[in-house]
């Protein structure tokens, strides 16, 4: 007859796997830097001795798969450790806010990596947060939101920001959308590198009192504000 495994001794196996997996993922970030340090070398070594084209766009590749790994693994690495915040009061979120949908703006131009249509309310949206663990988070909700939109979209995907009022205290609302998200709610998902970046915003915005949802083809982030 199977042993029954009490709760108590199933928790402590999961967290020794949890421990076990983070070591894991970070033997393996060290081979994926090994390997692209000599990726790095051998294409060098290629542009000096004028090798074809073809070969050197190759290793470029080779290398861009190497960094794309090593993300996943740093951002896996992100979600299993306990969130530390260094938090400071009169942080705004709308400067956040513009400063993200800036730099998409910028990548935009670049390789069409994301293209934000910000509408904000007006003044300033303070409050007591970590400013750049918002600022990722905010990143990486709305990469994750534009690319739902397909590399094909050429219409920016529309962010609001404004203030309101919840039980008498105020709060920050962010909606991106309409996305739709064919997994369902991407921030409580696993399903792939995308979903994992987007469960650690959550996390993030939780960790600063705040909740993230999808809901209606909607995702929305709400954060308190400092009392005025």
């Amino acid at each position: 007859m199977k042993p029954l495994i009490t709760e108590d001794r199933d928790s402590l196996t999961l967290r020794n796997l949890g421990r076990a997996s983070l070591q894991i993922i970070h033997d393996i970030k060290n081979q994926l830097n090994g390997l692209k340090l000599y990726a790095t070398y051998l294409r060098k070594r290629m542009e000096q001795t004028e090798q074809a084209a073809e070969l050197q766009e190759t290793v470029a590749k080779l290398i861009a798969g190497l960094d794309r790994s090593t993300n996943d693994l740093n951002v896996l690495v992100q979600y299993g450790r306990p969130l530390t915040l260094n938090r400071y009061s009169g942080v705004d979120l709308q400067k956040l806010m513009r400063g993200v949908s800036s730099n998409c703006q910028e990548a935009a131009a670049a390789d069409a990596v994301c293209q934000l249509e910000l509408d904000a309310d007006p003044g300033s949206l303070l409050g007591e947060f970590d400013a750049t663990a918002l600022t990722d988070a905010f990143k990486s909700i709305s990469e994750g939101a534009w690319k739902t939109l397909g590399k094909e979209n050429s219409v920016a995907l529309k962010v609001t920001l404004k203030g309101e009022s919840a039980d008498g205290r105020p709060e920050a609302v962010i909606d991106w959308g309409p996305v739709i998200f064919a997994n369902g709610d991407p921030f409580n998902s696993f399903d792939g590198s995308e979903a994992i970046r987007m469960s650690l915003a959550a996390k993030i915005v939780e960790a600063h009192g705040g909740s993230a949802e999808y809901r209606d083809h909607t995702l929305r982030v709400r954060l308190p504000l400092a009392s005025h």
